[in-house]
C-alpha cells in the first residue's frame, strides 16, 4: 500500500528514554528542583523538549527558573544522548528491508534539530534519507509542515506515502497532513491511549510493516 514512509524517532526507532529522563533529571538537580520518574518523563515526552521540561519544572512555564533548566537540559543531551540509547529490536533489518524494496525514508521528529540529525547519523546514516527535528522557522508536530519539508526533499506527494509513529501527536500529524498513519505499540503509549486518540492501524513489531508495503 505504501513506498514512501515518514518515521517518528523517540519511541518509535530509537528508545530514548532513559537518556531523556537522565538528562531531565540532571537539568533539575542542578536547579534544585525535584526529579521524576522515568515514567513521569514518558508520559512528557512527544511534544519537544521544551514542553517536556515545561511538564517537568514545578510551575512550567511560569517558573523563572524554565529557561534555564531548558539550557541546561539542552547542553547535558546534547552530550549524553549517546548513553543509553539504541535502536528497538529488529528497526535495523526493517528500515534496510524498506531501503532494498525501493522505498523512500524519512524521519520527522519533535526532538530539537541537533540532536535529531546526530541520532540519525549515527544509527541510520545508510537507510534515513532525510531528517528532521524541530527548527525555530517551521511549526512542529502535529502541524502538518515538518512532514511537508521531508516529502518535498525527498521529492516525494503523500500518494502512496504514511507516516510511523508511536503517539497521540503522531496520529493528530497524519492526519493534519492529509495521509494515513501506522501506530506502533513497542513505543511510549500503549494501544488503549492510542485508540482513544484516533489512532485505528497498529504493529506490534517492525517486521509488521511490511503487511503495508506496495
Amino acid at each position: 500500500m505504501y513506498k514512501n514512509y515518514i518515521f517518528d524517532l523517540d519511541g518509535t526507532l530509537l528508545d530514548t528514554l532513559g537518556d531523556l529522563a537522565a538528562s531531565t533529571n540532571y537539568a533539575l538537580r542542578q536547579h534544585g528542583m525535584a526529579e521524576h520518574s522515568i515514567d513521569d518523563v514518558r508520559t512528557f515526552v512527544g511534544n519537544g523538549v521544551g514542553k517536556l521540561i515545561e511538564r517537568a519544572v514545578p510551575g512550567g512555564l511560569e517558573n523563572p527558573e524554565y529557561e534555564s533548566v531548558l539550557d541546561t537540559f539542552r547542553k547535558h543531551y546534547m552530550q549524553h544522548s549517546l548513553d543509553t540509547t539504541k535502536p528497538y529490536p529488529g528497526i535495523e533489518d526493517m528500515l534496510r528491508r524498506l531501503r532494498s524494496e525501493g522505498c523512500r525514508v524519512a524521519v520527522v521528529s519533535n526532538k530539537f534539530y541537533d540532536a535529531t540529525r546526530e541520532l540519525c547519523l549515527h544509527f541510520f546514516a545508510d537507510t534515513v534519507e532525510v531528517a528532521i527535528g524541530e527548527r525555530h522557522d517551521i511549526r512542529r508536530k502535529p502541524a502538518p509542515d515538518t512532514v511537508i519539508e521531508a516529502m518535498r526533499q525527498l521529492g516525494i506527494d503523500r500518494s502512496e506515502t504514511v507516516y510511523v509513529g508511536d503517539s497521540e501527536v503522531d496520529v493528530a500529524t497524519a492526519r493534519n497532513t492529509d495521509i494515513p498513519c501506522i501506530s506502533v505499540l513497542w513505543g511510549f503509549r500503549d494501544k488503549e491511549f492510542l485508540t482513544a486518540h484516533g489512532a485505528t492501524t497498529f504493529i506490534s513489531s517492525p517486521d509488521d510493516i511490511f503487511r503495508h508495503l506496495c
